[in-house]
């Protein structure tokens, strides 16, 4: 599999460090960026596609809670914009609420990770986010 090039929106430091470590886990770590929140990753992402030398994120992993603006609307942005809705995003969210992810699904979210409270999920999370790199960017 390519290098692949992967924005992560998540504000809190702890959640940050378990996403790098998972992504670590499947091999996704070696071009990731990171930012804290929603009006942040708007920008990033808007100036990445002004400046024709550098790519879009290939993957983007999302939180739903992010401070100025929610992840949701960060979904909205990539997916109904025609220069980004190419984008794979993986929702990664402590929410399980099934209005979340509803809103998501119909937003086009390519995948829907709840945050781990314990090791098996930690592993199965792991394991879902394998098959669904080697299914999306072999």
């Amino acid at each position: 599999m390519k290098d692949l090039f992967v924005l992560l929106v998540e504000d809190n430091e702890a959640d940050i460090e378990l996403t790098t470590q998972l992504l670590s886990h499947v091999k996704l770590d070696n071009n990731l960026h990171v930012v804290r929140d929603g009006a942040e990753a708007i920008d990033f992402i808007s100036k990445m596609n002004e400046d024709l030398t550098m790519p879009n994120p290939d993957l983007v992993i999302l939180d739903i809670n992010l401070p100025k603006i929610d992840g949701k609307e960060v979904l909205k942005f990539i997916k109904e914009d025609e220069r980004f809705k190419s984008i794979r995003v993986i929702m990664y969210t402590s929410s399980s609420w099934e209005t979340d992810i509803k809103y998501c699904k119909e937003m086009n979210a390519n995948l829907y990770l709840t945050k781990s409270n314990s090791a098996l999920e930690y592993f199965n999370t792991i394991e879902e986010l394998k098959n669904f790199t080697a299914s999306n960017f072999a």
